[in-house]
């Protein structure tokens, strides 16, 4: 009887080999890759090449900048909107699944409600009007 624990274990084993010899395998191509390319590069730093470069413009005054925050607002919204839609999908498709439509109706109002709440919030406060 200990010859199929054993043969499961190498089989299982074996499998794990296989990923660990391509991770190897991968790693060492990215280290030949970086090796070669510090080889094979021209390396003659002068002075305008150490300077910083952001965009095809020369770094002026301080690093500090002024940034409306409403932009950063925008990006929220869209990120909440964006999981509320991630999240109607597969509602959609266990809610079409018997037995499982009271449930499922249920806490998708409440999902949606925790987001109406948070729109609302975001209206009364003035972010959504652009100025």
């Amino acid at each position: 009887m200990p010859e199929p624990t054993v043969a499961v274990a190498a089989d299982y084993f074996q499998s794990y080999s296989v990923v660990g010899l391509l991770a190897a395998v991968g790693v060492l191509f990215v280290a030949v890759a970086f090796g070669a390319g510090r080889l094979l590069r021209p390396d003659v730093p002068t002075r305008e090449k150490l300077l910083t470069y952001e965009c095809g413009v020369d770094p002026v005054g301080e690093g500090w900048a002024h940034t409306q925050v409403r932009y950063y607002v925008y990006a929220f919204l869209y990120v909440i909107f964006a999981i509320d839609s991630i999240f109607l999908f597969p509602w959609a498709t266990v809610f079409a699944d018997p037995g499982y439509g009271a449930t499922t109706l249920v806490e998708m109002f409440v999902f949606l409600g925790f987001l109406a709440v948070g729109l609302l919030y975001a209206y009364k406060k003035g972010v959504l009007a652009w100025t």
